[in-house]
């Protein structure tokens, strides 16, 4: 067939608008061209651990503040410091990672290679509950900025969070390069204010202009009394979970290592230095902003805005010259960064997901590639879930945060402990060394967690540590599902296809309902198996549908498939298909078909409105050995679209004729037309009444057609039309073939031929035949 022979097939209402949406679809081919630089993947995958530094601060004096009130901004600087030794031991494990796994590192990898996939599928279900909190958080954080800056749209905080993380799913599912362009600005816009923040403020800090403020404002949190001692009367367990919740600074650190696949050639040398980068630039922002508070003392508020770096960028800006400007322009950038954070989930996340889908312990449809080249379900599921955590909390930061940072902890030390088994396995150059690197990070991580459980156990961490061990239980489960399936369908597979036995017959059933198009496609697809029997059977319910069903049947000449009717007294068609399957199964040596005619209709309300009877038949008849049950769908919409066009084109011709002259004299009127035409055969030259014919004599027969079908004669199909006039009746037969033009009911006839008998009626058998006039259309009253 050459191209312009192939008809252009219809595309569906969905496609054309996620085409609108999304644009083109992209062929596989172009994916490796998807893959990004290091400048671009450093905003796509970093965005959310930069964005920490923004709330990092807040989250340790929230801690502190009630304790020892401003001794809070003299620990403030040490505990930060303490979480970058942190953060450059886990920088340095993760170069190691993505070394040791160029193509997918991360901590689910790395513990399925070397401790295991129960181990595994713990790192798969704290990484995917901590990337949907990290959606929730960020987007939470980013909105925050914006109300401390426009306090009046506070009161649409939740409205605006969701509105945001659409907005992300959106820019993700038009693919990875396209949200890479779309977030590499707000990404280094925020890195740029934090330069300038760090400058101006160095330069009033020489100056002495930055001072502390004062800590009596309505809506904070109450201080506390400085103490005595090494925590300034702080004790040990409050010191902990002010350093867990800055811990906070480091989700997303795992990012880089489980996108490596979207990083250019070469990818993991890339994905190494942007991992280095990435650390820098957090941990000097991070710092930055918590010397800044400790010098300008920004009290947290209970209700969470103004947030800590807003106060910060005040006090350093002040309110004079450029100041205003600069401190929006860092309120803008905090915003943007803080809301695009949750990118990095909506990358890591789903390619998470595909990691797992893989290896058979999540759904298998996370695998897939979308429109865009992108994992477009984990996309969905993941704005799903984090859109409803947003609801439940009404975006509030804080009490997102308490269920925040123990799933990335959790990987951090699952990642080193992989990573030390790694090394002791492999022993490569420098293997010491690096162990103890992992083993360090590891066991740091593993005390960070350790803490924040503790620590954050009744203010929502609970639920967390609730939920990771129903999760794995959820993943084995599924597992065990897919490979007890895989089993099933592995078995025998050879001896099934290439050796069994071909059963010696063969029989169709086609379960009729009516009789319509779909029972035809039905019945047509039936004929092309060639089976040794074919049989049509409807399940009375109804005697009188039943009857009707019978007599259109013989009516359109389908009488050489014979239809069977039976009685289905209790009404259950599935159970009265199941044995009729099983009847027609039973010696053993009989492979059994059966074909369900379904109509299928487009739309939400076509299973409302549209009974599924062929799907619950299809479930129930499958179930027999040697039967085969299959749908055949007949797509009504279609041919409905179909006719309207056809009426709408028919309209248009119509409308462009000109209207015929009008004839001489009186039109007669309908009923005067129909008269006449019963009477035709009697005023037709030669002819002589149907009544007075004889079979075997030649005879000239003229009348109306009263009914035409298509019937099957010696075994050929034939047509058939029912001659009459004022005398009698004559059948008129056309050997071998389904349609002549002009013969159609009430049409006027002329017919010459030898009479025969037919079914005991005469026939006159491919007679010479003249239309004398075509059949009127039928009026519409």
């Amino acid at each position: 067939m050459s191209a312009k022979e192939v008809p252009a097939l219809p595309e569906s209402a969905g496609y054309r608008v996620k085409r609108l949406l999304l644009g083109p679809p992209l062929v596989s081919e172009r994916l490796a061209s998807e893959r990004l630089g290091k400048p671009t993947a450093l905003a796509v995958l970093s965005s959310d651990v930069m964005s920490s530094s923004a709330y990092a601060t807040e989250e340790i004096l929230v801690v502190l503040f009630p304790y020892i009130g401003l001794a809070a901004f003299s620990m403030l600087v040490p505990i930060t410091l303490a979480i970058i030794g942190v953060l450059v031991l886990v920088t340095l494990l993760y170069r190691q990672v993505v070394q040791a796994y160029p193509k997918a590192g991360g901590a689910y990898v790395v513990s399925r290679e070397n401790l295991g996939p129960l181990v595994s599928q713990v790192a798969a279900a704290s990484l995917l509950v901590d990337y949907t909190l990290t959606v929730a958080v960020s987007v939470a954080a980013g909105t925050a900025a914006i109300t401390s800056a426009v306090p009046a749209l506070s009161r649409a905080t939740t409205a605006i969070g969701i509105g945001f993380v659409l907005l992300l799913a959106y820019g993700n599912l038009r693919g990875i390069r396209e949200a890479g362009r779309s977030f590499a600005v707000p990404t280094f816009f925020f890195i740029a204010n934090m330069v300038v923040l760090a400058g101006v403020g160095a330069v009033r800090a020489a100056l002495g202009h930055l001072h502390e403020h004062t800590a009596q404002l309505a809506g904070t949190l109450h201080p506390g009394h400085r103490g005595s001692g090494l925590f300034l009367g702080a004790s040990l367990f409050i010191v902990l979970k002010a350093y867990a919740s800055g811990g906070s600074a480091l989700t997303g650190t795992e990012a880089i290592s489980n996108g490596v696949s979207v990083f250019r050639s070469p990818q993991s040398r890339n994905a190494r230095q942007t991992l280095v980068w990435m650390a820098i630039i957090l941990g000097t922002m991070f710092l930055v902003v918590s010397v800044f508070a400790s010098l300008t003392h920004p009290v947290p508020f209970e209700s969470g805005t103004p947030t800590v770096i807003s106060q910060v960028g005040k006090y350093v800006y002040g309110s004079r010259g450029a100041g205003p400007f600069l401190y929006y322009m860092l309120q803008t950038g905090t915003a943007a960064i803080l809301i695009l954070a949750a990118n990095t989930s909506f990358t890591g996340f789903p390619f998470l997901a595909s990691f797992a889908a893989e290896d058979s312990f999540l759904p298998r449809q996370l695998m897939r590639r979308g429109h865009r080249l992108v994992f477009s379900n984990g996309i969905i599921v993941l704005t799903v879930v984090a859109m409803g955590l947003l609801l439940v909390t009404n975006s509030n930061v804080n009490s997102l945060i308490a269920l925040y940072a123990i799933g990335v902890f959790t990987g951090f030390t699952l990642s080193g402990a992989g990573m030390v088994r790694h090394h002791w396995k492999e022993r490569g150059s420098h293997w010491r060394r690096k162990l103890g690197i992992c083993a360090g990070a590891g066991v740091l991580s593993a005390i960070v967690d350790l803490v924040f459980v503790v620590t954050k156990f009744t203010e929502g961490a609970w639920v967390v540590v609730v939920l990771l061990p129903l999760l794995v239980a959820a993943f084995s489960r599924l597992n065990r599902r897919y490979r007890l399936e895989a089993a099933v369908l592995g078995e025998g597979v050879a001896a099934r296809a290439a050796e069994a036995p071909t059963l010696r017959r063969h029989t169709v059933l086609v379960l009729v309902d009516r009789l319509d198009l779909a029972t035809a496609r039905a019945i047509q697809y039936a004929r092309t198996l060639n089976p040794d029997e074919l049989r049509a059977v409807h399940f009375v319910l109804d005697t009188a549908h039943a009857a009707d069903l019978s007599e259109r049947w013989s009516r359109l000449g389908l009488s050489r498939l014979t239809l069977e009717l039976i009685e289905c007294q209790d009404r259950r068609l599935t159970r009265a298909a199941l044995e009729l399957a099983a009847e027609a199964s039973a010696d053993g040596e009989t492979e059994v078909s059966v074909l369900l005619p379904r109509r299928a209709y487009r739309g939400p309300l076509a299973r409302v409105l549209h009974d599924q009877t062929a799907d619950r038949m299809v479930e129930v008849v499958a179930q027999l050995p040697h039967v085969t049950a299959t749908i055949v769908p007949f797509p009504v919409d279609v041919a409905l679209e179909r006719i309207h066009r056809r009426r709408a084109q028919a309209g248009a011709e119509a409308a462009s004729r000109p209207d015929p002259a009008p004839a001489a004299g009186r039109e007669r009127a309908p009923r005067e037309r129909r008269e006449e035409s019963l009477l035709s055969g009697l005023d037709v030259a030669g002819t002589i009444p149907i009544a007075e014919v004889h079979p075997r004599r030649p005879a000239r027969v003229a009348g109306r057609i009263r009914s035409v079908r298509v019937q099957p004669f010696a075994g050929v199909p034939s047509l058939e039309c029912t001659l009459e006039d004022q005398t009698g009746r004559i059948l008129i037969t056309f050997m071998g073939r389904r349609r002549v033009p002009g013969i159609e009911p009430g049409a006027r006839l002329l017919a010459d031929g030898v009479v025969g008998t037919h079914r005991g009626r005469p026939a006159i058998l491919n007679p010479i035949y003249e239309i004398l006039a075509p059949a009127e259309p039928a009026e519409v009253t």
